[in-house]
């Protein structure tokens, strides 16, 4: 996930271009790293455990909430790995095996949370949009053919990292954990077609066909809850709120991931040559391009504050699976009493706040 223009000092019009780290980044970076690991793997450990035991509970959402979280999980477990190799200046350390694995788990992340997110948006839209009609679409055999399939194509689209990452030692006795397209081609011109090739398809798979199918479904989900609460005055204040968590969810997202995305397209075009080349402009890439990804990967200690804790009823689960339930008794009690009195508006409110 490194940019690769940076690899080399170059001369821009005969002036001799520096193209070396900003230093504070080898300390900035691992700390920002464990940080992630740190509440990305405790609270996406909650997710799944409460997923887990509330079999009898469990909804199509919160299964979806759970791969999800199982996804970040898995790529959370490799960021002290990255923190290492960027405090030792981009030396790596592990091995060969180590260095593609961790690559491999970091696009299989991606995939798989984007395609999640937006199998979780697509369950809200037909649970809100075509309530009516929409339940052979969300049946239990449905939705589980749906997690094979994210998956098997999370998997199969990033191979291409499996299969291209590779240790390598500089100049400067130092092993990087980098591309290496030796294996298919030799030439500079077919292997910057590669890079840019494999950088564009998983920037248009992995972020923004899915991105503008997610933003579609909650437009048509923010129009239903709108008619919903047209003539309902007492609930203004709750389709406020339920518009607003929406609109948080997707911003939140997109938020995370554009830069990160933008940078990597930004290298590939570079290698096409339709990109500007001077120092100044490839020296922002080189600085900017960490913190953008740094920025990706607290996406995933993210989600599990919202995508499950926006949802009262899946919050009062988590607490009560910590053995907090003495102290949420009363709070559980009195959803219980406003569900069973209110079952269609409660209905629509638990529903919209899945993503």
């Amino acid at each position: 996930f490194e940019p690769t223009t940076y690899l080399d000092d170059y001369y821009d019009n005969g002036s001799y271009c520096d193209y070396s780290e900003w230093q504070p980044s080898y300390t900035i970076i691992p700390v920002l790293y464990m940080l992630v690991f740190i509440l990305g793997f405790s609270g996406n450990g909650v997710v799944i455990f409460t997923v887990w035991k509330s079999k009898s509970k469990r909804r199509a959402a919160d299964t979806y909430i759970g791969n999800l979280a199982l996804a970040d999980l898995a790529f959370v477990a490799t960021l002290p790995l990255w923190a290492v190799y960027t405090a030792l200046g981009y030396h790596w350390p592990f091995g060969n095996a180590l260095c593609k694995i961790s690559s491999y788990l970091v696009l299989v992340n991606m995939y798989a949370s984007v395609f999640c997110l937006t199998c979780l948006s697509f369950d809200r839209y037909l649970a809100i949009v075509h309530s009516l009609s929409s339940t052979r679409l969300r049946s239990r055999g449905t939705m589980l053919a749906s997690l094979a399939i994210i998956w098997i194509l999370a998997g199969t689209l990033a191979l291409p990292t499996l299969l291209f990452r590779t240790t390598v030692m500089g100049d400067n006795n130092k092993t990087t954990c980098g591309l290496d397209f030796t294996i298919v081609t030799t030439d500079e011109q077919k292997e910057s077609l590669w890079i840019a090739g494999l950088s564009l398809s998983s920037s248009m798979l992995g972020f923004l066909l899915p991105f503008l199918l997610t933003t579609g479904f909650y437009c048509f989900i923010g129009s239903t809850v709108t008619r919903h609460f047209q003539n309902l005055r007492k609930e203004d204040q709750k389709k406020r709120r339920l518009l607003k968590i929406i609109t948080t969810l997707v911003v939140v997202f997109a938020f995370c991931w554009t830069p990160f995305h933008v940078f990597k397209t930004v290298d590939a075009l570079s290698y096409l040559q339709l990109m500007p080349e001077s120092c100044s402009f490839l020296r922002f890439i080189l600085l900017a391009h960490p913190y953008a990804t740094c920025l990706a990967y607290i996406n995933s200690c993210l989600n599990p504050f919202l995508y499950a804790f926006f949802d009262l009823r899946f919050r009062s689960q988590c607490l009560c699976l910590l053995n907090l339930k003495k102290a949420v008794h009363g709070q559980i009690s009195s959803l219980s009493s406003t569900m069973s009195a209110q079952t269609q508006k409660s209905e629509v409110q638990s529903l919209a706040t899945k993503v």
